[in-house]
C-alpha cells in the first residue's frame, strides 16, 4: 500500500460535492476525524436498481443539512470527502480499491463513513479494517435481510451474502431489525452464534435501545441498510420490506451502542435516490449527519 498521499492529495470529483460542503470546507485529511468514501457499485442488486446513485445524491442533499444537528455539531471534528471509488472491473478489484483506502483511513487514525452502493461495499470496507491490523472488533447490522446466504444466484460477493463473508472470518456479528430470511440464512445463525434482535420483537415494544452481549468485542464497525428502516420512511431502496424500524428508533439504537462501544466506522448501504422526491435522499445525509454526531458526543472527553 504505498499511495498514501495520491490518494488523499484528490479533492474533489466532478458532480460529487464534498459531504456538507455548502457550510464547511473540505479539510486536509489529517485534520479530519471522518472519511467519507462514496462508492456508487450496484452489481448484484436482485429487485429495484438505483443504489449507484445513492452516494452522489446523498452528497447533494448533505449541502441543506444544518452544522448543527440537534445537539452537537459534528463537523467540529473534520469531514473529508473522498473521490468516489472507481466502480469498474470486476467485483474483486472493486473490493479491492474499497479496501485499500479503508485501510489508509484507518493507518490514519481516522473513521471510515462508506456511502453505498449495494450492500456488498460492506465487506471492502471490513476487509481495509483487517488488512490494518484491527482484529478485534465486531459487527452491528441494521437491515431488513440477514445477508447471510453462501452464494445468491452463484455470486458470493452478492449483497445478500455481505454478513455471511463477515462471520465466515470469524467476526462477531449482533443483527437488529431482520424480518426477511431464509432456511440457510437461519442455519447460518445458529452455526456461527450469530445473535439478534428481528424486527418482530423490537418494532411493536418500540425498543430503542440495547445492551450488546458482556463478550462483544470492543470496538464496533456498525452498517446501516436503509431497509432495515421502515418503508414509510425510506422507499427510497430496492428491496423495501414492511415492518422495519422509526427514525428515532434507529437513532436510539445506534447511539445505545455508541454508549457502550467504541464505533471505528459505519455506512450507510442501499439508497435508491427516487427522481423527484428528493426527501429521502435528504433523509440519508441527515442520517448519515446525526450517526456522525451521536459518535462525537461518544468520544471521550480528552479527544
Amino acid at each position: 500500500m504505498d499511495n498514501h498521499d495520491e490518494q488523499f492529495d484528490q479533492r474533489v470529483a466532478p458532480g460529487y460535492p464534498v459531504f456538507l460542503g455548502s457550510e464547511i470546507q473540505q479539510p486536509t485529511p489529517q485534520q479530519a476525524l471522518f472519511h467519507v468514501i462514496p462508492v456508487p457499485y450496484e452489481e448484484s442488486v436482485s429487485y429495484g436498481g438505483g443504489t449507484g446513485e445513492g452516494p452522489k445524491a446523498i452528497l447533494q442533499a448533505s449541502w441543506q443539512l444544518e452544522t448543527w444537528d440537534g445537539q452537537s455539531n459534528p463537523s467540529e471534528l473534520g469531514i473529508y470527502t473522498h473521490l468516489p471509488i472507481n466502480t469498474h472491473g470486476s467485483p474483486e478489484s472493486v473490493l479491492a480499491r474499497i479496501s485499500e483506502l479503508a485501510y489508509e483511513v484507518v493507518l490514519l487514525g481516522k473513521i471510515p463513513v462508506a456511502l453505498g452502493g449495494e450492500h456488498t461495499v460492506t465487506w471492502g470496507v471490513i476487509k481495509g479494517l483487517l488488512d490494518a491490523g484491527v482484529t478485534d472488533f465486531g459487527v452491528v447490522q441494521i437491515d431488513a435481510h440477514a445477508d447471510l446466504r453462501d452464494s445468491y444466484e452463484d455470486n458470493p460477493l452478492s449483497h445478500a451474502c455481505v454478513m455471511k463473508r463477515v462471520v465466515d472470518h470469524g467476526i462477531p456479528l449482533f443483527q437488529l431489525g431482520i424480518r426477511a430470511f431464509c432456511d440457510e440464512e437461519r442455519e447460518t445463525r445458529v452455526k456461527f452464534g450469530v445473535q439478534h434482535l428481528d424486527a418482530d420483537l423490537l418494532v411493536p415494544a418500540g425498543i430503542s435501545e440495547i445492551e450488546l452481549p458482556q463478550d462483544f468485542p470492543s470496538k464496533v464497525f456498525f452498517t446501516v441498510d436503509v431497509d432495515g428502516l421502515d418503508p414509510s420512511v425510506f422507499p427510497s431502496t430496492g428491496t423495501p420490506v414492511p415492518g422495519g424500524l422509526g427514525w428515532y428508533q434507529t437513532l436510539g439504537l445506534f447511539e445505545s451502542v455508541a454508549r457502550q462501544r467504541q464505533i471505528i466506522g459505519f455506512d450507510l448501504m442501499e439508497h435508491a435516490p427516487i427522481p423527484g422526491f428528493h426527501a429521502y435522499d435528504f433523509a440519508a445525509a441527515m442520517l448519515v449527519y446525526k450517526l456522525m454526531g451521536i459518535v462525537q458526543r461518544a468520544q471521550p472527553a480528552d479527544e
